[in-house]
């Protein structure tokens, strides 16, 4: 009874699958098995880009380091103008306090005079003075010194509120300005990523491949000789037409972003400086220097006037007629004659 009892407790093993079901089941656990480790790996490998995803890639992160570089002049300008502010408060403030202290040594003066001879009842120094009238006439001098005096203290007090408002706006200067250079700094890092990782896939291209993205941007300087010939649209003055002749100066001189000239330039650094060899001062940024003229319509276009591109106004070139304009590029392309039509356009300025 015992051993049938044991016999009834045990459990015999089972088989979910046996003859062709359980070759079938083997199969297909090692094709899913392999499967899983065909998309493992597929997920653990980088992706191989074609040349022209590459291009298209390296395009758009050279665009991002433009609108970076940008934003980058904005901060280099406007921190110029901060830490100049703060330096002109600064140095007024010292005046002032040489003024202050100026001031208040002459009052300390005053008061250990008065200290000296003030110690005696005004109606006892009359009544022991040898000369009434005189000593009367000395007292009324001296009332009037005493109002003076309280005059200069009015004045003294004036000043050092003055000099305390001056320094809280210094202070709020200096904190202007450490925001200032943090964004700068910001700024800067951004744009070494961008231009680092477009090495990167660049470094992925062929000699050829990567030749012919260097030519995909309309070309080197010589590009002028095949569009309208140089002056044959005039400008419409003579400023724009100096400032025309400076970008044509340029052309062939590399692209450095944050360069304001003579030897490189970055897009709105290359128009800035046209426009200063004409005597016109314009601002930094390609976001700002839009804003510097009279708009015009893209039919409108004569050569001096500035043409924008990109929703972001993140790019700008020099109208030289002909549907065509001197720009600085990017990193690697230089100073150089592009279509109009290459680039999204946002819009069009006359300087004068």
């Amino acid at each position: 009874m015992a051993a049938q009892r044991k016999a009834a407790h045990r459990k015999p093993k089972q088989r979910l699958f046996s003859g062709p079901a359980a070759r079938t089941a083997a199969s297909l656990a090692l094709a899913g098995a392999a499967t899983a480790t065909a998309f493992e790996g597929a997920a653990q490998a980088e992706p191989q880009l074609t040349p022209a995803q590459v291009k298209a890639e390296v395009d758009r992160l050279y665009h991002d380091a433009e609108v970076a570089t940008e934003k980058y002049n904005g901060a280099k300008e406007k921190a110029a103008a901060t830490e100049k502010s703060l330096d002109a408060l600064r140095d007024q403030a010292a005046r002032r306090t040489e003024r202050l202290n100026a001031a208040r040594n002459a009052l300390g003066s005053f008061a250990t005079a008065q200290y000296r001879t003030g110690g005696i009842d005004p109606a006892v120094r009359l009544a022991l003075s040898s000369d009434p009238d005189q000593y009367l006439e000395r007292a009324s001098f001296e009332d009037r010194a005493g109002d003076r005096q309280t005059g200069a203290l009015n004045g003294v007090r004036r000043q050092a509120t003055e000099i305390a408002q001056l320094r809280a706006r210094a202070e709020d200067e200096l904190k202007d300005l450490t925001s200032r250079r943090a964004e700068l700094r910001r700024q800067k890092e951004t744009v070494h990523s961008k231009l680092a990782d477009a090495q990167r896939l660049l470094a992925t291209l062929t000699a050829d491949q990567r030749a012919d993205f260097e030519r995909g941007d309309g070309g080197g300087p010589a590009r002028a000789d095949r569009g309208t010939p140089r002056g044959a649209v005039p400008a419409p003055n003579a400023r724009a037409a100096q400032a025309v002749a400076f970008a044509y100066g340029a052309l062939g001189k590399p692209y450095v972003w944050g360069a304001t000239g003579p030897d490189s330039f970055d897009c709105s650094g290359l128009t800035q400086a046209a426009w200063r060899a004409a005597g016109v001062s314009l601002p930094r940024t390609t976001y700002s220097q839009i804003n510097a003229g009279t708009r015009v319509s893209r039919s409108e276009l004569a050569p001096g006037d500035l043409v924008f591109f990109y929703s972001g106004i993140s790019h700008v070139g020099m109208y030289i007629g002909g549907g065509q304009m001197i720009h600085a590029p990017r990193p690697g392309a230089p100073v150089r004659v592009a279509p109009v039509s290459d680039m999204p356009f946002a819009g069009a300025t006359r300087v004068a």
